[in-house]
């Protein structure tokens, strides 16, 4: 089935939004999504509207997500939603005092699954920033029950972010899982939506990365830096650092219990490094590279060159998108959202004020100077954007090196000093893993 130009349209904005906004977005299973029939995903839900923005972005096939009802009546979220094809559910927090009637929601997602359509639920039901799972409400394992003969595919999917709600510097992994087993129908009795959402919930936790709060999330990719420096062939493959994450994560829940001095110690040393590390402005790719005098020289001369050639273009991008930067930045601060929420917060805010500020740019320049003016402006707006977004990065990446190169130099011990300590955090590591059950490493319940 041909897909609407309004999801076409949706799913480009999707993917520009997501390649923009976020550093690296990695994609792992795709082979697990069937090409064609009726399929319910749920994924876990982090990061607000992003969530779904990025599951979109990085589907084949069309998803359209049960969304909230009070989100259609927002300004640009609701077209957007729409443009989706979302599906509105009425939750009981969102109408205090009154029971939430989600007839007309179950007939319009059995409608869409008996035409073969793929819906997209968050089954936890609400957003959360914390890195674990929250209890699952049963409306997916009703969707599959419900949905006909075969009943459709349900289809888990772990979402992993890394400073998700910094722009150009999060990353996120979208780890898709197998199917889980629906078995012979079972009708929709209690007990058989009981029994599916289980087996959802475990099939969601072997997707995601659980830490008992932000901080030891935080250690666990600090851990997984110095793993990936120690490690850089294996630590190339998204899948290998995915399941890394995850077994750090596990081990360090097991090992509170089992270890908890060794534990707390090998987190005091990882905590004083990382410190450390970024107090020297250096990083563990610096550590391991080194600062060879020819290395240098060449790095120098190619990166000041690129600076300097790109810097006339690089000035024209920034004059052009200054304000509305500096703009979306100040509605941000005074609006302070919620962890779970900055990314959704700053890239609705900027939907919203980049046009209206290129707008009236557009309407100076033609006013002051003119129609080619305005036709340079319009023109060279996008361009110009992504080179002075690229040329930044470059700048901020040279003064970060700078300042590495400059520490290591006047202090010479200092690289080796740090090298020996990073070893000796990851030789611990692994010994304290080596304690961990292996079935307690790969998720399986005690």
């Amino acid at each position: 089935m041909a897909e609407p130009a309004s999801y076409r349209l949706f799913r480009t904005l999707a993917r520009f939004l997501t390649g923009l906004f976020y550093r690296r977005a990695e994609v792992i299973g795709l082979e697990r999504v069937p090409a064609e029939g009726a399929l319910v995903v749920a994924a876990n839900h982090q990061q607000g509207l992003m969530d779904g923005v990025l599951l979109a972005s990085a589907f084949p096939r069309r998803l359209r997500p049960i969304a909230k009802a009070p989100l259609f009546r927002y300004p640009i979220i609701g077209p957007l939603a729409r443009l989706a094809g979302a599906i509105p559910v009425h939750r009981r927090q969102d109408q205090p005092g009154t029971a939430a009637d989600n007839t007309a929601m179950f007939a319009s997602a059995r409608g869409a699954l008996a035409a073969g359509d793929a819906l997209l639920i968050f089954p936890e039901g609400v957003s959360q920033p914390e890195p674990t799972l929250m209890p699952l409400r049963t409306g997916a394992a009703r969707l599959v029950l419900e949905g006909g003969s075969p009943p459709p595919t349900l289809l888990p999917v772990g979402l992993m972010f890394h400073e998700p709600g910094t722009f150009r510097v999060g990353s996120a992994i979208v780890l898709i899982g197998e199917p889980v087993p629906v078995g012979e129908p079972e009708g929709a009795g209690e007990d058989a939506v009981r029994r599916l959402t289980a087996r959802l919930d475990a099939a969601l936790r072997q997707l995601i990365v659980e830490a008992r709060d932000r901080h030891t999330l935080d250690l666990v990719h600090a851990a997984e830096e110095i793993w990936r420096a120690e490690m850089p062939d294996v630590a190339a493959d998204p899948m290998a650092r995915a399941r890394w994450r995850q077994r750090a994560a596990r081990a360090h829940a097991y090992l509170s219990a089992a270890e908890p001095v060794r534990l707390g110690a090998l987190r005091n040393r990882l905590e004083r490094y990382v410190a450390d590390l970024a107090g020297a402005g250096l990083t563990d790719h610096d550590l391991s590279e080194g600062y060879r005098l020819r290395a240098v020289l060449r790095y120098a001369l190619r990166q000041g060159l690129a600076l300097i050639v790109g810097l006339p273009l690089a000035l024209w991008g920034i004059v052009n998108h200054v304000v509305p930067y500096q703009l979306t930045a100040l509605v941000i601060r005074a609006l302070r959202p919620d962890a779970d929420v900055e990314s959704t917060y700053k890239v609705v805010v900027g939907v919203a004020l980049y046009p209206l500020c290129w707008a009236l740019q557009g309407w100076l320049a033609w006013r002051l100077l003119g129609g080619l003016a305005l036709a340079v402006f319009v023109v060279s707006l996008l361009p110009t954007g992504f080179f002075a977004l690229s040329w930044t990065a470059r700048l901020d990446r040279v003064r970060r090196d700078t300042r590495g190169l400059l520490t290591v130099l006047a202090d010479r011990s200092l690289r080796p000093h740090l090298l020996e300590r990073r070893r000796a955090i990851m030789g611990e590591f692994q010994d304290l893993l080596a304690r961990v059950p292996e079935r307690q490493l790969e998720g399986a319940s005690s």
